[in-house]
């Protein structure tokens, strides 16, 4: 199974760029980062709908879509993990995670996603976002394979 992490933002050299990277090595799956990025100035829904286009475009066809949105559900690791084991066990190619812009979704976006998951009620910012999500995967992993990294 591929896994896509497609957000929007370019995140520069930084601890969470490392943090991410150190986490996405580790995990055993292919997981490729892509980043899109509206360079003009637009202001709030016009910007909403760009991004949106942008998120969408960068999409495989026929992929599984989780975006990562504060109103989605929140999940445990070991719920997260056996999630991801459905999805793996359905034989899906292409699992796809979306990190939205500072303004949120464009309403196309939430339709395309099969699945909204929150990290909490708590506001987090983008590329920290990115850090939590790989190591995430990277504990999933752990759990389905028996490791002894994830303490519940």
């Amino acid at each position: 199974m591929n896994l896509l992490i497609i957000a929007v933002g370019r995140m520069k050299k930084s601890p969470e760029n490392d943090l991410m990277n150190t986490y996405l090595k580790r995990c055993p799956w292919n997981v490729k980062v892509i980043e899109v990025e509206e360079k003009r100035p637009l202001k709030g829904a016009e910007r909403m709908a760009r991004e949106g286009e942008l998120l969408l475009n960068a999409i495989p066809e026929g992929a599984t879509v989780v975006a990562l949105d504060e109103r989605g559900k929140e999940m445990r690791s070991t719920s997260f993990a056996q999630k991801i084991r459905t999805w793996q066990d359905q034989g899906i190619t292409n699992l796809v995670f979306l990190i939205g812009g500072a303004d949120g979704y464009d309403d196309k976006v939430k339709t395309r996603a099969n699945q909204l998951i929150s990290f909490g009620a708590m506001t987090w910012p983008h590329l920290m976002v990115r850090a939590m999500l790989s190591e995430q995967l990277y504990r999933a992993s752990t759990i389905l394979q028996g490791h002894p990294y994830h303490k519940d």
